[in-house]
Parts: structure tokens; C-alpha cells; sequence
């Protein structure tokens, strides 16, 4: 996929930064909200903004957000230990990975397999680094224990791929409609010039 016209990567980037703000609030969602999309974001961010401040960028918007959250919004301060500061890796692995995947995406079939495998794989290890960190240096667990770790991991990992899965899904439906039929509309538009 051929990087963004700066527009473009204005107006997704925008778009993004609203998505985050808007779901931030809430892991998995309920019947009024939808689940936090920080995840695919991320990893979206890394196909379509790549860059490498824009990443920096939406590591600071997650801070930001989660310190409002805490701060005013009531959202209880359970995950905010030291293994917070992990956060900014799990979410490079999910960017990084967007990135590796970005040059092969071209709208084929095949090209949206590999993008939904790359998700797969980086939100699972992303969840990883995020998981691990917190389980093993949060502070929240007496005891901990590899048997407990890897029961919990299996207990939360998937929830939190599917939601950023959806996610992915829902960019790349948009993405296969945008290049079905926005050339046509450029197309129409030169033949009737």
C-alpha cells in the first residue's frame, strides 16, 4: 500500500485520535459502548500512518486519555502500576506490525489474509508484553505463578484479540469498498470532463 497523501494522513489520523478518545473508556463494551479500540488503532496505524511520530503521538493520546479517565471520569485505577510503563511496547508491537504488513497490502484477497494474520499474531503478542508485565510486576497478584499466568492469559487474550480483530475487519471492509469503488468515481469523473 502506497503511504498516504498528507490529507489523507491528516483526516485518518484525526479519525483514529477520535476512535481512541471515543472507546478508550471501556475494555470490552456493553449494550451503550464499544469496546476499546486502542489495539487495532495502533496496529492500523501502523499500515496506514507509519510514521513514526504519529506513533509517538498516540502513545502520548493514550496516556492522556487514561489520565482523564482516572483523574474526572471515575474509571478505576487498577491497571496503573509500574508495568504501565510496558504499555508503549505492547502498543510498538501492534504499530511495528502494521508496518511490516503495510507494503504488502494491496487490496487483494490474499494481502487482507495477511494483514488479518499479522493482527492476529501482534495483538497476541502485544497482549503478551501488556499481560505479562502487569501479572508479573503490577503488584496486584500474591503469589504469582507461571500456571496461574498462562490460565489468566487464556482467560483474557482472546476477548481482547477479538475486539481489536473487529476492528481490523471493519478497516479492511472500508478499504476493499474505497478501492472497489473511488477509482470508478474518479474514472466517471475524467471520461465526463
Amino acid at each position: 500500500m502506497k503511504p498516504l497523501s498528507r490529507p489523507l494522513f491528516a483526516a485518518v489520523a484525526a479519525l483514529f485520535a477520535i476512535l481512541m478518545i471515543a472507546t478508550r473508556f471501556n475494555h470490552f463494551g456493553d449494550a451503550l459502548h464499544l469496546p476499546d479500540a486502542s489495539m487495532a488503532l495502533f496496529f492500523l496505524g501502523g499500515i496506514y500512518l507509519r510514521k513514526h511520530l504519529a506513533f509517538v503521538g498516540f502513545v502520548v493520546l493514550s496516556v492522556l486519555v487514561d489520565w482523564y479517565s482516572v483523574t474526572y471520569a471515575g474509571v478505576s485505577d487498577f491497571c496503573i502500576t509500574m508495568a504501565y510503563s510496558f504499555m508503549p511496547l505492547a502498543y510498538a508491537v501492534l504499530w511495528y506490525a502494521g508496518r511490516l504488513a503495510a507494503p504488502r497490502y494491496n487490496g487483494s484477497l490474499a494481502s487482507h489474509a495477511l494483514v488479518f494474520g499479522s493482527l492476529l499474531v501482534g495483538a497476541t503478542l502485544s497482549y503478551a508484553v501488556s499481560n505479562g508485565a502487569f501479572y508479573w510486576l503490577g503488584g496486584r497478584y500474591t503469589d504469582p505463578n507461571m500456571t496461574q499466568y498462562v490460565q489468566r492469559f487464556f482467560q483474557w487474550a482472546p476477548l481482547f484479540v477479538r475486539a481489536a480483530a473487529g476492528y481490523v475487519l471493519a478497516a479492511q471492509v472500508v478499504q476493499a469498498l474505497v478501492f472497489r469503488f473511488v477509482p470508478r468515481a474518479a474514472d466517471d469523473r475524467t471520461a465526463r470532463a
